[in-house]
């Protein structure tokens, strides 16, 4: 009996090892690099996560140009990589490919969705958190001008730059809003000094507080708000470390959770397809508050966000989604 048992507990531990084996992740980047302090880093922090609590390995590709999506995620697919992570919309085309030539894949894509059986699509709201950081903006400037820097010109980053302005608006209706997106390609996730000269532009203009939407591309933001004396606001990661009393505050973004919760849900036989959209009531975005940015935030300006973020999740507030028209109500 004794030995029985005994036989019992070792193939049991065999077939979890070999279960844990089964589990390969792997993750493609968005460009701009997977150390962009921001978008990449997200997902790059969610996947440490996994490996330091479980012991299971990851690979990961960083590509350098918007063609190198598909032949990576096809690579990992085919070598048995599984789950395969697409951390950009820009891979969604590329990813419709290979996942219908891999079907027994399990595949992610992050910040634009798929009807596929073996993908699982997870969106943001990130017109919610912008809302919050717009509510931010306009009670922290005192020239009543504010601005954003958006990175390549598509309309999720417009959708980032609606919910910033309206939060504005409707926290100061006469405040003035400056806008710039920093090109139409790829290269504008990656382009810290345009995104400088953008901000400078900005601030010469009057703004105080400018918020970038920009992966690395905002890194010059930053530093250039910080240089002349003004306030940021960082994006997808939480950015305030990197200029303690100069970042007002940072719109996080959950990519990490999306990339942690996919590789968790692999290993345990838990994956499913279909889309997730993450808002503040699912903790998805939010606006970070920590000791580099608390002496910037006055009682009165929490006591705002906390209002607003309770009316946007009560639904009292509804924080209208640039993407279902492709238009920024200015009322």
């Amino acid at each position: 009996m004794k030995k029985s048992l005994l036989t019992l507990f070792a193939l049991a531990a065999m077939s979890a090892t070999a279960l844990a084996a089964d589990i390969k992740p792997a993750i493609v980047y968005g460009t701009g690099g997977k150390f962009d302090k921001s978008f990449n880093e997200a997902a790059y922090n969610g996947a440490e996560k996994f490996k330091k609590e479980t012991g299971i390995a990851y690979r990961d590709f960083e590509p350098t140009g918007d063609t190198q999506g598909e032949q990576a995620l096809r690579n990992f697919a085919s070598k048995g990589f599984n789950p395969v992570i697409a951390v950009s919309f820009a891979w969604t085309s590329a990813l419709q490919k290979v996942a219908a030539e891999y079907p027994k894949t399990e595949f992610v894509l992050i910040d634009d969705s798929l009807d596929l059986p073996n993908v699982r699509s997870v969106k943001f709201k990130e017109n919610e958190g912008s809302y919050l950081a717009g509510v931010m903006a306009a009670m922290a400037s005192k020239t009543g001008k504010v601005g954003f820097v958006g990175g390549m010109d598509i309309p999720l980053i417009r959708k980032f730059e609606c919910g910033y302005e309206l939060g504005a608006r409707a926290t100061n209706p006469k405040i003035e809003v400056f806008q710039n997106m920093t090109g139409t390609t790829g290269a504008a996730w990656n382009d810290p000094v345009r995104g400088g000269e953008l901000t400078k532009n900005q601030i010469d203009q009057g703004a105080d507080v400018v918020y970038a939407a920009a992966g690395a591309t905002g890194l010059g933001v930053l530093q250039t708000a910080a240089d002349n004396k003004k306030l940021s606001i960082g994006v997808d990661s939480n950015q305030n470390y990197l200029h303690p009393g100069s970042v007002l505050t940072s719109v996080v973004k959950r990519v990490d959770l999306a990339v942690y919760n996919a590789f968790s849900d692999a290993k345990n036989g838990k994956f499913t397809p279909g889309t997730q959209e993450l808002g503040l009531k699912e903790d998805g975005v939010t606006v970070a508050i920590d000791d580099n940015n608390k002496p910037l935030v006055t009682p009165e300006m929490q006591a705002a966000i906390d209002k607003a973020r309770a009316d946007i999740v009560g639904g009292t507030i509804k924080v209208h989604d640039y993407l279902t028209d492709n238009a920024c109500p200015k009322s």
